[in-house]
Formats: C-alpha cells, sequence, structure tokens
C-alpha cells in the first residue's frame, strides 16, 4: 500500500509541475507577490489637495484601489466636489470629478474599488470638507531570483527520479496451477 501510495504522489508531483511549465527543461514564470495596504487622505479647506505618487526607480506596479469618499465630522451642509487629476491611455493630464457630497443627501461615496495608476491627485474643487478618502494602494512584483527556483526545481525533478526508481516494478500475477 505505502508503495501506491508513494507512486500516486510521485504522479500527482509530476502532473503539478506538467501544468505548471516546469517539465522539460521549460522556464517557470517568475513568482508574483501583491501586498495591499491601506491608503486614506483628507481633504478640507486646509488642505485642498493630495498627490499619491511612487518613486520612478521601483520596478513594480502599483494600483491604488479607491473604495470610499465620505464627510467627516465638522462637515458643512454644502457642495464638496472631489475631482481626481491623472494621466489618460495618451499620458495626458485630465482632470475628473468623482463625487459631489452633500451632508444632507449623500454624506459618502462607495466607489468598488475605483483603480488609478499613480501618480494621482485629488482635489477639493469646491466646499471646504472635510472629506475622507479611503482605498487599498497594491503593489505587484515580480521575483528576479529565477536562478534560485530553477536550482530548487532541478532538486524536485531529481528526487522524484529517486522516488520513482524506489518503487517496486509491477510484476504479472503467477499462476496457480491446480484450480479448474
Amino acid at each position: 500500500m505505502a508503495a501506491g501510495t508513494a507512486a500516486a504522489l510521485a504522479f500527482l508531483s509530476q502532473e503539478s509541475r506538467t501544468r505548471a511549465g516546469g517539465v522539460g527543461g521549460l522556464r517557470v514564470p517568475a513568482p508574483v507577490t501583491m501586498d495591499s495596504f491601506f491608503f486614506g487622505c483628507e481633504l478640507s479647506g486646509h488642505t485642498r489637495s493630495f498627490t499619491f505618487k511612487v518613486e520612478e526607480e521601483d520596478d513594480a506596479e502599483h494600483v491604488l484601489a479607491l473604495t470610499m469618499l465620505c464627510l467627516t465630522e465638522g462637515a458643512k451642509d454644502e457642495c464638496n466636489v472631489v475631482e481626481v487629476v491623472a494621466r489618460n491611455h495618451d499620458h495626458q493630464e485630465i482632470a475628473v470629478p468623482v463625487a459631489n457630497l452633500k451632508l444632507s443627501c449623500q454624506p459618502m461615496l462607495s466607489l468598488d474599488d475605483f483603480q488609478l495608476q499613480p501618480p494621482v491627485t485629488f482635489r477639493l474643487k469646491s466646499g471646504s470638507g472635510p472629506v475622507r478618502i479611503t482605498g487599498r494602494h497594491q503593489i505587484v512584483t515580480m521575483s528576479n531570483d529565477v536562478s534560485e527556483e530553477e536550482s530548487e526545481e532541478e532538486e524536485e525533478e531529481e528526487d522524484s527520479d529517486e522516488e520513482e526508481a524506489e518503487l517496486c516494478p509491477i510484476l504479472p500475477a503467477k499462476k496457480q496451477g491446480g484450480r479448474p
């Protein structure tokens, strides 16, 4: 039974490597890691704009996913227009109003992970706020250490080859004489 279990595990291991593209000397794509951090800023009469930017030298892909804009304590019953200044697909800077908040009728707005590429500037175009903007800063990085992965895969292949060599071959059943 142990030999059967080992054979099944060896098959499953081989099957998963085949699906991942790691068999026969093929290169496996570098692993991707994704980190997510809470983001928040507040716009008011004192701070009318906030710019979210990342380091240019960074090779990671950054995304700012906005979740909510809401009026906070001390807000007046006036129209608070929040606009986003970012770059479009032609890399031209554009300003787009994303919310018009008023304490008596719409004190908050859900943006359902509205995604933006930094740099992004938020401006309180009209009103005195305070308006709280919340979301997530997502960082996607690709690992550059492929050589280490390849050596680990080669070791795994050698280990699986050794496991396969240790398995007993399947022998044909012996004929028993004397039974009709």
